[in-house]
């Protein structure tokens, strides 16, 4: 996905997480007000108590945001208009944080603005000399990035964390910190992924590690999906086990345990084939993004376009040749033409004497047709 630009890019220089917590800032101004306004007091706050370990203040006794500006105003290090933005970013950030009431755009509008203040006031005092901020400008909405709410505050938090880590992992001035290389080696959440691909959680086998991305935390594991667990996944969901991504444990040593007569072999073929899967997915999310507004049928991780033409197609042995028995069966069902089979196709393998195999053969003659029109 190619980076979005952001008005934050400038702080870089000082603090790559503060720059990026920054920009998911911006991005939630216009997709959850509220989320907007509690990390916009965090994020702050994060700023004050750099600031009070600069100024080698005592830490210990200021455990919040309240009394960090109030010690910051009694040691003349603040004057009024921005010990005033202060305590707007603090005191919406705690409605937001509390209060079940509706938040506006313009309050959140309102809160950026202080922020800028505080910034612009940050950088000035403590930051490299040769750094310019730039005039302040309202945010847009992004058009082209579209995360869900959650997805946004699972990525604040993740980078929250890392703003804590780098702010005050050291005493040294920011006016002597060195700007990361450009080429290093950063965490996923300093480049701008598509929406749905932050990662959410983990899964673990054997010293190894899966990634599972946001778009994915609740997807329904078919087992159609899955050549060598397809039974293991179904003997587990009559379990109540393994159903969707969120059921599986953090650790897949010992699923086994959940069904008789299978063991550590199914196991180890679960996480490799749970690996295939997520880059299924994810090729197939991205495919989606990059053409929004079409119809898919899906085949593992390849794909035909329906078009109107396509979907009108008669599912009938004329058209489908060797596959009999599923178009049989898919009649019975009343699924008569191209346009009414299901997204996901190796779902038809559910059909009696239907196999992978022959919903392999359905799937490339859909895609000759396609490629005939």
């Amino acid at each position: 996905m190619e980076s979005q630009p952001y008005f934050y890019q400038f702080l870089k220089p000082i603090s790559k997480e503060l720059s990026y917590v920054a920009r998911e800032l911006e991005y939630s101004i216009f997709t959850s007000p509220r989320t907007m306004l509690t990390h916009a007091r965090v994020f702050v706050e994060n700023i004050l108590q750099h600031i009070i370990g600069l100024e080698k203040l005592s830490k210990d006794r200021y455990s919040n945001l309240l009394e960090q500006i109030e010690l910051l105003q009694k040691q003349e290090i603040v004057d009024q208009d921005i010990y005033d933005s202060l305590h707007f970013v603090r005191k919406l950030g705690n409605q937001a944080a509390h209060n079940a009431r509706a938040f506006r755009y313009s309050e959140a509008l309102l809160s950026w603005e202080a922020v800028y203040k505080i910034v612009k006031w940050y950088v000035e005092v403590y930051g490299p000399v040769d750094l310019m901020v730039p005039d302040y400008q309202d945010p847009k909405p992004q058009e082209s990035v579209s995360y869900d709410i959650t997805e946004v505050q699972e990525r604040l938090k993740v980078l929250e964390g890392l703003l804590v880590s780098s702010l005050q992992g050291g005493e040294k001035s920011v006016k002597n910190e060195e700007v990361v290389a450009e080429n290093e080696a950063e965490p996923q959440l300093y480049t701008q992924i598509p929406p749905g691909f932050t990662t959410i959680r983990k899964l673990k086998y054997k010293g190894m590690t899966l990634e599972v991305p946001y778009f994915l935390r609740d997807a329904f594991l078919l087992p159609q999906r899955f050549d060598k667990s397809e039974t293991f996944l179904i003997r587990l969901g009559s379990e109540q086990e393994a159903r969707i991504m969120s059921e599986l444990p953090e650790n897949l040593e010992g699923m086994h345990k959940h069904v008789k007569r299978y063991g550590d072999k199914n196991d180890e073929n679960l996480f490799y084939e749970l690996e295939q899967f997520i880059e299924e997915e994810k090729h197939r999310r991205k495919i989606i993004l990059e053409r929004p507004g079409e119809l898919f049928l899906f085949y593992k991780s390849d794909y035909v376009i329906l078009t109107e033409d396509l979907s009108k197609v008669q599912l009938i042995s004329e058209n489908f040749s060797g596959i009999p028995s599923l178009v049989r069966q898919l009649h019975e069902d009343q699924i008569k033409t191209v346009g009414q089979l299901p997204k996901e196709l190796v779902i038809l393998a559910k059909y009696e004497n239907v196999g992978i195999g022959t919903v392999e053969k359905l799937f490339e003659q859909l895609k000759r047709m396609q490629r005939k029109r």
